[in-house]
């Protein structure tokens, strides 16, 4: 079964009259994860910790998750090991989406049909079709989507926003940046309880249970991208964003051979975006490196003629030209070192507040799907060793 016709049939079915709750001004918003790994398990934290929502409901095709994902969610938390039971909930009115890559679009799109929100973690989508497919879904349906894309809610990035909007660059025309930190061996294959590898495979090609590959998806093609899409959704994101930059023009992307036994996906890749808009990004993603404090692991550089913007995790930079080498320093920049963990809760929060006023998020699907496009055509060329190009009135990419 092929992608398109997969993610089709999962939504089949589904209707929003169904399992669509008429929430009241002061009703607390029910939450359902759908994936309870690591990450599926923090923003349930998050969720739970904010007023505004009430989670009810976590799902995981994978017992011990599941097992981990109603203790973080709590006592009276209903577990499913199908989504679409979880969907059927008429207690739900939005779900958080953290499952592996390949099943981001099947299972928000099959939340739009059935008249639920939807926090969906980055990257949007796996594929381009996908992305188009989301944006259909989510405005033919009037739901609220959010990627999970935190940079765009947390205050520091908005105050550098308007930075970048103040002028003092002068015009861009290359963006470089870098996502530096180790990996040095795979995950643990380990697995303890039962697994529906089946249903996990989705509509990838259908293999024997393999525990190294169900425990370090994250390194296969079949399911994502490595870290150059998982740290470049957040990175080609913000870029975008700051930017006001949209689908690309053309993408081109290189690396070294995995640096870890196993795995498909290098931890070293450097990939160029051009975009339409008139500038260059280049990102690279030096995951066989020296492991660096949190701080200082990520930067976005904004070269304009005037200026240029320093972006970090924590703090912002902006230099200006001068003429004294010595003691060359910032002529503006914020530092809010430690405050990083408040940007998820500051998106959690923007999300839940359109939830209630039927707003668009900071993080709509259309910026999901700009940031997705550019990904899917780094892992081609990066596969293919060929530049791609894209057509946006085919919606497709081509050599």
């Amino acid at each position: 079964m092929n992608r398109r016709t997969f993610i089709n049939s999962t939504a089949a079915g589904m209707t929003a009259a169904s399992a669509q709750r008429i929430l009241g001004a002061n009703d607390r918003i029910g939450i359902g994860t759908v994936g309870t790994g690591g990450r599926g398990r923090t923003l349930t934290r998050y969720f739970k910790e904010n007023d505004k929502a009430d989670t009810r409901a976590v799902c995981d095709i994978y017992d011990e998750n599941l097992a981990l994902g109603a203790e973080t969610a709590g006592t009276d938390t209903k577990t499913y090991h199908e989504y679409e039971r979880l969907l059927e909930n008429k207690d739900i009115d939005a779900v958080v989406v953290a499952t592996p890559d390949h099943w981001h679009a099947p299972i928000t799109i099959a939340a739009c049909e059935a008249g639920k929100d939807v926090y969906v973690e980055k990257p949007m989508c796996h594929t381009i079709d996908e992305a188009y497919q989301m944006i259909d879904a989510v405005r033919r349906t009037n739901r609220v989507v959010q990627v999970g894309t935190q940079r765009r809610s947390y205050d520091l990035f908005r105050e550098g926003k308007k930075v970048m909007e103040s002028g003092r660059l002068g015009d861009i025309t290359l963006v470089n940046s870098w996502w530096y930190n180790n990996v040095t061996r795979p995950r643990n294959p380990v697995v303890e309880g039962k697994v529906d590898w089946e249903r996990w495979q989705g509509y990838t090609e259908k293999r024997e249970f393999d525990p190294f590959r169900f425990r370090n998806w994250y390194w296969f093609y079949d399911y994502s991208g490595g870290l150059t899409v998982g740290q470049g959704a957040h990175i080609l994101d913000c870029i975008n964003w700051y930017m006001d930059a949209k689908f690309p023009s053309a993408v081109t992307c290189v690396g070294t051979s995995s640096a870890v036994d196993g795995l498909q996906i290098p931890q070293t890749t450097s990939l160029t975006v051009e975009y339409p808009e008139g500038f260059i990004a280049v990102f690279t993603l030096g995951y066989n490196h020296m492991r660096y404090p949190s701080s200082y692991d990520q930067t976005k550089q904004f070269c304009g003629k005037k200026g240029r913007f320093d972006v970090l995790r924590e703090s912002h930079h902006l230099y200006e030209p001068t003429g004294e080498a010595e003691d060359y320093k910032p002529a503006y920049e914020l530092v809010r070192h430690g405050t990083w963990g408040r940007s998820t809760a500051q998106h959690v929060e923007n999300f839940l507040t359109c939830v209630q006023d039927r707003k668009d998020p900071n993080a709509p699907v259309e910026a999901g799907a700009y940031a997705a496009v550019s990904l899917a055509m780094a892992m081609e060329s990066l596969q293919s060793g060929k530049r791609m190009q894209f057509d946006p009135n085919a919606k497709r990419m081509h050599a």
